[in-house]
């Protein structure tokens, strides 16, 4: 894609843009009409086109050609040119998108002036594309356990379809992630992917961030709907879309166009919407703060994303893949991870998440040694440092406690936090608290560990299925 393609109904006009660009080291393609320009365009697309207004014998002219490549092929820069030219069509060419006008007979040096910046801003738009598809592919789905596992399936059941999906969960757990997983295993990932988290937009912004606009002068300012043609737009905090643009909305996901604050012209975009939210939207519709209509829109498929408190078996392998991650996009220090490390970030809580997580990995590898395995001393967590290594400074309701309550009370918390850590599987809990299972078993039960919770539910679920495999 590093070629111009030369659209103009006179044969020696033609060769003559093409004697020029290729004198200056450019390839080209020539086409005399609507069809065999639209037939080039299907064969490849190009880095720049340079297109006449006026085409004898052709069933579209240049304007209803400019539409149509800005409508399917809108990365392409085009140059228009006309021996008929005027102020009102050059002014409706840059409307409808053109990169520049030149009005025949054009000076060779303007036209070579022309054509470089129109390369170079197809060149910068290939590596924007191009970088857009690098973080994609940076964007990788880490985790092996049954929480995640589950989750990945619900997503992989929804990657081909053109189904808009909905993405909850806690903040920090991985919504943009999944959507941009969807967009890379989709029909549409060769397509842009552009995100957008609507609680940063200024409301008076909301509907010229989303619909684009257009100046009393003619000019055309893109919005990120039309940014993401062809490919998918992730809408993050929808809850904060004010009820004006709300409607808006509903009107462009049931019509697939709308039209640009200031303009008049219907613009149709072909447009995958992945939406999230941290807050009950449901909720939020009973507060008359968000219309149903736009609910049923975009909750067509939707998906909880599992907190990391529901992935505690990942977090060491989140915590590696991140540490590889830093060291190739920033040099910093390639390291291992200890297990007593693991350990312990499994332990913490983590109201964040993995972009929590993630932060804890890069302020350990900028702060800590550049050499040796990461140990636990070096794992922020919230609890006061002692005074002396090894030392463990009790809580204030602990101290207070005698001995015995003190000590069944930090055996739960303890068992508890352990069997959290391991997902609720016994046996790996027996396995690394040094005990046999029956006595775990027998000191859970001594302790009054009930099997209510989230967790609890999960361990109970597990003893059963041991117990039927004939444990």
């Amino acid at each position: 894609m590093n070629d111009i393609l030369i659209v103009d109904d006179e044969r020696d006009i033609r060769e003559l843009i093409s004697e020029i660009l290729k004198d200056e080291g450019f390839e080209t393609r020539l086409a005399s009409n609507s069809d065999e320009c639209l037939a080039a365009l299907n064969e490849a697309e190009p880095a720049l086109m340079i297109l006449d207004i006026w085409l004898k014998d052709s069933q579209m002219d240049g304007i209803d050609i400019l539409k149509k490549v800005k409508r399917d092929n809108p990365d392409v820069p085009i140059i228009i040119i006309s021996g008929h030219g005027n102020i009102e069509i050059a002014v409706a060419a840059i409307k409808q998108g053109a990169y520049d006008f030149i009005e025949k007979p054009f000076n060779l040096d303007q036209l070579m002036v022309v054509v470089r910046r129109a390369m170079e801003t197809s060149r910068l738009r290939r590596e924007n594309a191009q970088l857009r598809r690098r973080e994609q592919s940076a964007a990788e789905m880490i985790g092996s356990s049954t929480a995640f596992r589950n989750f990945k399936a619900q997503l992989d059941k929804v990657t081909k379809s053109n189904g808009r999906v909905m993405l909850t969960g806690q903040p920090g757990s991985g919504k943009e992630i999944a959507a941009r997983y969807i967009h890379q295993n989709s029909p549409r990932a060769n397509g842009p992917f552009i995100a957008v988290s609507l609680a940063t937009v200024e409301p008076e912004r909301m509907d010229e961030t989303l619909f684009g606009r257009e100046t009393a002068a003619g000019v055309v300012e893109k919005g990120l709907l039309e940014q993401a043609h062809g490919g998918i737009l992730y809408l993050d905090e929808v809850a904060d879309i004010p009820p004006e643009t709300q409607a808006r909305l509903v009107r462009l996901l049931s019509e697939q166009q709308f039209t640009r604050l200031g303009g008049s012209d219907k613009v149709r975009v072909d447009v995958r919407v992945i939406s999230s939210t941290t807050r009950d939207l449901r909720a939020e519709i009973a507060a008359g703060r968000f219309r149903q209509e736009l609910y049923d829109r975009l909750n067509v498929v939707p998906v909880e994303v599992p907190s990391l408190e529901e992935r505690r078996e990942d977090i060491p392998e989140l915590a590696r893949h991140f540490i590889a991650v830093f060291n190739r996009t920033q040099g910093l220090p390639l390291r291992e991870l200890s297990d007593e490390a693991a350990a312990l970030l499994q332990t913490l809580p983590w109201p964040g998440n993995i972009r929590q997580l993630r932060n804890v990995v890069e302020r350990v590898l900028i702060l800590g040694d550049a050499s040796g395995p990461i140990e636990a001393r070096e794992i922020p967590t919230r609890e006061p440092a002692g005074d002396e290594a090894g030392r463990i400074v009790l809580s204030g309701a602990l101290a207070t406690l005698p001995l015995r309550e003190a000590r069944e009370l930090f055996e739960r918390e303890y068992l508890l936090t352990q069997i959290n850590r391991f997902g609720g599987n016994i046996s790996r809990t027996a396995s690394f608290v040094g005990m046999e299972r029956s006595a775990l078993h027998r000191k859970l039960k001594s302790l009054g560990v009930v099997t209510t919770t989230r967790h609890g539910a999960r361990v109970a679920q597990i003893e059963e299925e041991e117990e039927s495999a004939g444990e």
